[in-house]
């Protein structure tokens, strides 16, 4: 998908904008909406001790969204909220989530769409800063506020949902038939952090690419820039890592499509499967010795007292393709590497994380390469046990009938899809076998963060989930699509983890009819 750097805030752009792609509004019985008991001006007597309703106004319909009253306001201390309603209910509420370090500003565009695509289908939507502004405080540097550290965490997603159901009261003389909250990257935390701590928020959980081991992501991120710093990968050596990588992986599924189905099965090694430099000149065709130990730190993961603490990434995500403005770019830039004179995702997300969070308190002269996960991973207890959404026990939202579905792209070049992976069996191994009976992760080859890639990331995971809530019917599986120009070119069927989708042996492997979703067989 694209990225956005905000010069203000340096938040991340996360959320999936095919959601609602195959909403069909009978078929979910929406017959009857919920109009209207109170005017919409009428709202702002809501403000009490704790929430301030600055604004309650009816808003026009237009060519993307029906008439609706917007009702903005502020929690205490500085948690802003939207809440947009429908003068046509069906019944939802439907809540979406931040990117990066968040303190977006609610009437950002990515965010306006997203709320009127919810608002088309007939949701009342909710949405929330998370307690900061970027333009004013940018990346983590909110968190010299212990109580805006907090909000950020866990609180603001919580305190919203609780406002938005107020008001939904208040406006409809009734609460919500059903909640639902749809995120990825910080969003599919946000969305983990509610399932473990808040269960009765939602009854439904959309987590995507969920930046879940949020510590353990930006210790990884140390690890790989450090590695870098001592020999970097040219930003023109990555097409020769990408096809030396894909020569080696895209049959390893058996079937040649230009797609890595699961890296784990792949047995690329950077030492022996890449050119190697003669006399260890560099070269733009070759990899030096220390270029390939910085690509051996990169894939093997960090380790600490010589036990694994953070996987390696795992390979698929070098390979290019189109991004934002149409520039055909590999995934790695800009997360792992970038032109000269710029900084590299990684960098300014790690650096603000151990200057600003990672201690309890702001440490801004702090080196954060230097960071040493054998003699300093306790001290970041505290941030820890507030940001990580690696709680395994969702037996709460299990017993209350909530439901989620997660999805993580296998080439994502921003969080390691290993975290999506070992969550779900640590929570499998935690619940048993009735894990899939409310949680279901979907693996997409070739996607990249939260949407875009070489693989069929275009998808509704939402849809699929209200219809497993509402109607009982759980999803096996979800047709993604390859859009290219405006252009299906592909679909293939995205399996629930642990099944892949296999080719049934004949037809185009350019239809989803023509594969099947298979428990894969054990490695040899």
């Amino acid at each position: 998908m694209a990225v956005v750097l905000a010069s203000a805030g340096a938040t991340l752009t996360a959320q999936n904008g095919s959601q609602f792609k195959d909403w069909k509004t009978a078929a979910l019985g929406d017959a009857a909406h919920m109009r209207p008991r109170a005017p919409c001006a009428s709202l702002i007597a809501l403000t009490g001790y704790e929430l301030s309703v600055t604004g309650a106004a009816m808003v026009p319909a237009s060519a993307d969204a029906p008439e609706h009253c917007r009702v903005s306001g502020q929690i205490q201390p500085e948690v802003r909220f939207e809440v947009s309603l429908p003068a046509e209910w069906n019944g939802r509420l439907y809540m979406f989530g931040n990117g990066g370090y968040a303190g977006e500003a609610l009437d950002a565009p990515g965010r306006v769409a997203t709320a009127r695509s919810a608002l088309s289908r007939g949701f009342a939507v909710a949405q929330t800063n998370t307690g900061h502004d970027a333009a004013a405080e940018p990346l983590g540097t909110f968190a010299a506020s212990p109580q805006k550290f907090l909000d950020y965490a866990f609180r603001s997603v919580h305190v919203t949902a609780l406002t938005a159901k107020r008001i939904l009261q208040a406006y409809y003389d009734g609460p919500p038939r059903h909640s639902y909250f749809d995120g990825c990257s910080t969003g599919g935390r946000q969305g983990l952090i509610s399932a473990q701590r808040f269960p009765e928020d939602f009854d439904g959980i959309v987590v995507g690419a969920p930046v879940l081991n949020f510590s353990g992501t930006m210790i990884g991120y140390a690890t790989i820039q450090r590695a870098l710093a001592a020999a970097s990968i040219p930003v023109e050596k990555l097409k020769v890592l990408g096809d030396a990588v894909y020569a080696k992986c895209d049959a390893a599924d058996g079937l040649s499509d230009g797609l890595i189905d699961d890296p784990r099965r792949c047995p690329f090694r950077a030492s022996t499967d890449l050119p190697r430099c003669a006399r260890d000149v560099d070269g733009p065709a070759c990899f030096t010795a220390a270029q390939i130990r910085t690509l051996e730190t990169i894939y093997g993961g960090t380790s600490r007292r010589g036990e694994p603490a953070f996987p390696g990434w795992p390979v698929g995500a070098e390979i290019a393709a189109p991004g934002p403005g149409g520039a055909v770019t590999s995934a790695w830039i800009p997360w792992f590497v970038t032109a000269p004179n710029a900084r590299p995702i990684q960098a300014s997300f790690g650096e603000t994380f151990f200057r600003n969070m990672a201690f309890g308190r702001p440490v801004l002269d702090y080196d954060w390469t230097t960071f040493n996960v054998d003699a300093d991973l306790d001290k970041l207890q505290t941030a820890r046990a507030a940001l990580d959404a690696t709680d395994p026990d969702l037996s709460r939202f299990k017993a209350r009938g909530g439901k989620i579905v997660s999805y993580f792209g296998w080439a994502d070049p921003a969080l390691n899809p290993m975290m999506g992976v070992r969550y779900y069996e640590s929570v499998t191994e935690r619940l048993g076998p009735a894990t899939a009976g409310f949680y279901r992760l979907f693996m997409v080859p070739g996607m990249f963060h939260c949407r875009g890639g070489i693989g069929a990331s275009t998808f509704d995971a939402f849809t699929p989930l209200v219809e497993w809530v509402e109607k009982g019917v759980a999803p096996h599986s979800i047709v993604g699509s390859k859009i290219v120009d405006g252009r299906t070119v592909r679909t293939r069927p995205l399996c629930a983890y642990p099944d892949v989708a296999k080719y049934k042996g004949s037809g185009s492997m350019d239809d989803a009819a023509n594969f099947e979703c298979v428990r894969p067989m054990p490695d040899p």
